[in-house]
């Protein structure tokens, strides 16, 4: 089985650890440790009588639901089969630029999407070792309206939060803007920087979110893009029909209302964010970055591929190694928060293994 390009394999993962899939803690894949949230399981369990029937390929409900969380109209919102499905649409139409920048280092299927359509890459790459919150200063000068751009905020995998006020500017340097905001509900909403209210203003300015990872749903795929009607309109055309299964569409509905659970997310990220952060920053050959999402990206004096592998083997923890990144290559890794008791398991086993290493 080959090496996983995506976080998440329970499947690879079990082979290298020799037990059940089910046994294996995944540090790998950022999803909230609190849900599926009690709404969504509800709402899917009363949904299981509609299964006789298509989907509402408008998805008014949903789209609903959606509009009045983020205060849009509905025709503003197109719901999908997770935010890689829109993204490709999003990729689509930024292959019709001239270049498309992106910044780096990037979520792989940035560089799928693009690709498969042709797409005239340019990278942008970060400096891993700023702590501003800026984004590569390469950017600052290009002002053409032949040109995309394609960013995610928070970025993954450093946890970087750009600020808002620092990429209104862009969008009016581009042609075509895509902010992919994936992890953007894991801040409260005081402290978001997101796009989303921009949007009406800039006719070339496209938002895809996620609900998968905050409400802990990778398995129903469910993600939305916001841009003008006659934007998404056009992506609807090119994609297959009814892509959001009648079950995923009542989960989503249910969750965004879900006051309760998003409180309970904000109010356990932060603490919990922070201790791990600490107890990385205290072992030797460990450097983690500080992020605003709900993982950490952490450069290591070890190979992460090894350290991946000791893990699974003798802990029966998988993290996500960077080999998929190239600018990151096999001297970083990025985990998940998950909840004390597995964050505290991740560093006794992170310890052990540095401490056999060193003995060795």
């Amino acid at each position: 089985m080959n090496r996983p390009i995506h976080g998440g394999n329970l499947a690879w993962a079990a082979q290298i650890a020799g037990c059940p899939a089910s046994l294996i803690i995944d540090f790998s894949a950022s999803i909230n440790p609190l849900g599926p949230p009690p709404s969504a399981i509800a709402a899917i369990e009363e949904g299981l009588a509609a299964l006789t029937a298509y989907p509402d390929p408008d998805y008014t409900q949903l789209r609903s639901a959606l509009a009045q969380y983020h205060q849009l109209p509905p025709d503003w919102i197109l719901p999908g089969n997770g935010s890689a499905e829109l993204l490709t649409w999003a990729s689509w139409e930024l292959s019709q630029q001239e270049v498309t920048y992106i910044v780096t280092p990037a979520f792989g299927d940035y560089w799928r999407a693009l690709k498969t359509f042709g797409a005239r890459i340019q990278a942008c790459l970060l400096d891993l070792e700023s702590e501003a919150q800026e984004i590569p200063a390469k950017l600052t000068s290009i002002d053409t309206k032949s040109a995309g751009l394609l960013l995610n905020n928070p970025h993954n995998p450093t946890g970087r939060l750009f600020l808002r006020d620092k990429l209104l500017p862009y969008l009016d340097r581009f042609a075509l803007t895509v902010v992919d905001e994936a992890f953007m509900d894991f801040l409260p909403p005081q402290e978001q920087q997101s796009l989303i209210s921009a949007v009406q203003d800039y006719p070339n300015l496209a938002i895809v979110r996620s609900l998968t990872k905050f409400y802990s749903l990778p398995g129903l795929r469910l993600g939305y893009a916001i841009a003008r009607p006659d934007r998404l309109r056009r992506w609807q055309r090119w994609r297959d029909p009814w892509p959001v299964n009648t079950l995923a569409a009542a989960a989503a509905a249910a969750v965004v209302r879900d006051r309760t659970f998003q409180a309970q997310t904000w109010d356990w990220l932060l603490p919990t964010r922070e201790k791990l952060y600490r107890g990385l920053s205290s072992l030797p050959g460990l450097y983690p970055l500080e992020g605003a999402a709900n993982f950490l990206l952490v450069r290591t004096e070890q190979s992460s591929s090894q350290l991946q592998e000791a893990l699974l083997k003798k802990a029966r923890l998988l993290i996500r190694d960077c080999l998929s990144f190239p600018e990151l290559g096999d001297r970083y890794f990025r985990i998940a928060v998950r909840s004390q008791e597995d964050n505290q398991k991740l560093l006794e086993a992170l310890a052990k293994i540095g401490a056999r290493s060193e003995g060795e």
